[in-house]
């Protein structure tokens, strides 16, 4: 439904663990390079540690980036958080088009990880 929503390329649902992310969904051409990392790696990890929407117009430029798709541009990923405020999974949009992402494209998202909030048991 998000992807439809957006018209976007790539979107993947994350589940955040005490140690790892994983993904847990996804739909787009291909599956993310990296189905599993580190808690505090990519953009995925600084949404987790902070706790906010992180929206990167260039992945190219970022230094927290780690790839899902070789030609993803932009990033827009998206914090789940559970009952109890900590973050229990993240919603991870990518596009192959710098500065893709508009405010629009954010609450969209935003109001997709409220809506989700039920489906994570923690």
């Amino acid at each position: 439904m998000i992807q439809r929503s957006g018209s976007y390329r790539w979107v993947g649902v994350y589940d955040v663990g005490p140690e790892e992310i994983s993904v847990i969904a996804w739909t787009g051409p291909a599956p993310p390079t990296h189905p599993r990392f580190p808690a505090t790696q990519g953009l995925n990890g600084q949404a987790v540690a902070s706790r906010r929407t992180i929206v990167v117009g260039d992945v190219a430029v970022h230094p927290h980036y780690l790839a899902t798709l070789s030609s993803t541009r932009a990033e827009i990923v998206v914090p789940v958080l559970g009952r109890d405020g900590s973050v229990v999974g993240t919603i991870d949009v990518e596009s192959e088009i710098v500065n893709r992402f508009t405010e629009a494209d954010r609450a969209l998202v935003e109001k997709c990880a409220e809506a989700i909030t039920p489906l994570f048991k923690r």
